[in-house]
C-alpha cells in the first residue's frame, strides 16, 4: 500500500496551503454580511423543503460528491492485509469519540458552565457537540493525510470503511446518545438526513466512479475530480460564509458562549488525537499510518454534522451554533496537530509491517 498517486499524496495546492486563510476569511465575510443584510440571510434561512435548508444542503453536495467519487470500494478488500491502523481508527471513531464527546459535553454545559449559560441553551448546545462527535472526517481526510506524507492508499481504505459504518451507524448513535441526554429525537427527519447527506452522496459517488472507470480507468476518476474540485472549495467557503451570517448577530454579540462551546470541543479533539497516536505507537504503527489514522479520529464531518443540526433544530437554532464552533476550532486545531506529528514522527518507524 503505498501507490502514491492517490488523493493524499497529490501536491498541495493554493486552498490547502492556506486553508486557514480562507476560512478565516469567510468567516469574517459571513459575520460582516450577516450583521449587513439580515434580511437576505432571512430570506436563505425560509427556503426549506422537509426541514432541509435547500442552500446548506446543495452546498454540503457540492463538498461531499467530489470526495465520494473518490472513494473506492475496491480497496475495501485490502482491509485485512494490514488491520491494526483500522483498528485504531473505527475504535476511536465509533467505540470512544461518540461517547466522550457526550460526556464532556455534559459535564461542561450541564454542571461546569451551569450558571453562565441558561439550561435550554446548554441543552441545545450539548445536541450540536453530540452530533460533531459522531460524525468522523472524510472530505478533509486526504488534506491531513497528505500534510503528514501518510499512506495514500492505507487512507483511502480508512476513509472508504468509514463511510461504509458511517451509513449504518451514524444514526442510531445520535439518536442514543440524544436520547439519554433527554433530548427529543425526530427519527424520520435524522433518517432523511442521514440519507440525504450520506447515503445519496455515496451512491451518486460510486455510480459516477464506475462509469469513469469503464471510460479511462483510475486517471479518468482523477481528472474528474480535478475538475469538480473547484466546486468543493467554493461549497465549502461559501456554506462558512452563509453558516456565520445565519449565526452572525448571536456570535458578536455573545462572545463568551462561543468560547464555552469551543472548551470541550478542544478538549475532545487533543485528547482523542493523543489516544490514537498513543494507541499507534504503543502497537508498533509506523508513522505514515499512524499519523493519519490519529487526525482521522480527530476531525470532524462537520459539513454532515451542521447539515443534520439545521434539519434536526433549526437554522437559529443553539445546536447548529455549536456545530459552526466545531467549524471554527477545526481548521487550527488540525494544523496544530499536524505539526505535532511531523515533529515526532522519529518516535515511529517511517515503514514497517502495521500487522
Amino acid at each position: 500500500m503505498t501507490d502514491t498517486s492517490l488523493p493524499a499524496a497529490a501536491g498541495l495546492g493554493p486552498f490547502e496551503r492556506w486553508l486557514s486563510l480562507w476560512v478565516a476569511l469567510a468567516i469574517g465575510a459571513g459575520l460582516v454580511l450577516g450583521n449587513l443584510f439580515p434580511g437576505l440571510f432571512s430570506t436563505l434561512a425560509a427556503l426549506e423543503v422537509a426541514s432541509v435548508n435547500l442552500p446548506v444542503a446543495v452546498l454540503i453536495w457540492a463538498m461531499v460528491y467530489p470526495m465520494m467519487v473518490g472513494v473506492d470500494f475496491t480497496a475495501l478488500r485490502q482491509v485485512g492485509d494490514r488491520p491494526k491502523g483500522l483498528v485504531v481508527t473505527l475504535a476511536v471513531n465509533w467505540l470512544v469519540k461518540p461517547f466522550t464527546m457526550a460526556a464532556l459535553g455534559v459535564l461542561f454545559f450541564e454542571h461546569v458552565f451551569a450558571g453562565l449559560i441558561p439550561a435550554e441553551d446548554a441543552t441545545a448546545y450539548l445536541a450540536g457537540v453530540i452530533l460533531l462527535g459522531a460524525a468522523p472526517c472524510t472530505a478533509m481526510v486526504f488534506v491531513w493525510s497528505n500534510l503528514t506524507r501518510g499512506d495514500a492508499t492505507y487512507t483511502l481504505v480508512q476513509v472508504s470503511v468509514n463511510d461504509v459504518v458511517m451509513v449504518f451507524a451514524f444514526a442510531p448513535i445520535v439518536a442514543f446518545l440524544l436520547g439519554v441526554t433527554d433530548i427529543t429525537v425526530p427519527w424520520d427527519t435524522l433518517l432523511l438526513s442521514v440519507a440525504l447527506y450520506v447515503m445519496l452522496p455515496l451512491l451518486a459517488g460510486y455510480l459516477t466512479r464506475e462509469r469513469l472507470v469503464r471510460q479511462g480507468g483510475v486517471r479518468a476518476v482523477d481528472g474528474f475530480r480535478a475538475r469538480v474540485q473547484p466546486f468543493s472549495i467554493i461549497g465549502l467557503l461559501v456554506t462558512v460564509v452563509l453558516l456565520f451570517g445565519f449565526q452572525g448577530e448571536v456570535i458578536l454579540e455573545r462572545p463568551l458562549v462561543i468560547a464555552l462551546i469551543a472548551v470541550p470541543l478542544l478538549i475532545q479533539s487533543y485528547g482523542i488525537f493523543f489516544l490514537a497516536y498513543g494507541a499507534a505507537r504503543a502497537w508498533g504503527i509506523p508513522f505514515n499510518v499512524a499519523a493519519p489514522c490519529a487526525l482521522i479520529g480527530t476531525s470532524n464531518f462537520f459539513e454532515l454534522a451542521v447539515a443534520v443540526a439545521i434539519s434536526l433544530f433549526g437554522l437559529g437554532s443553539g445546536a447548529a451554533l455549536a456545530t459552526v464552533v466545531g467549524v471554527l476550532v477545526e481548521v487550527p486545531v488540525m494544523l496544530s496537530l499536524v505539526a505535532f506529528a511531523n515533529r515526532t514522527q522519529h518516535w515511529f518507524t517511517k515503514q514497517g509491517d502495521a500487522r
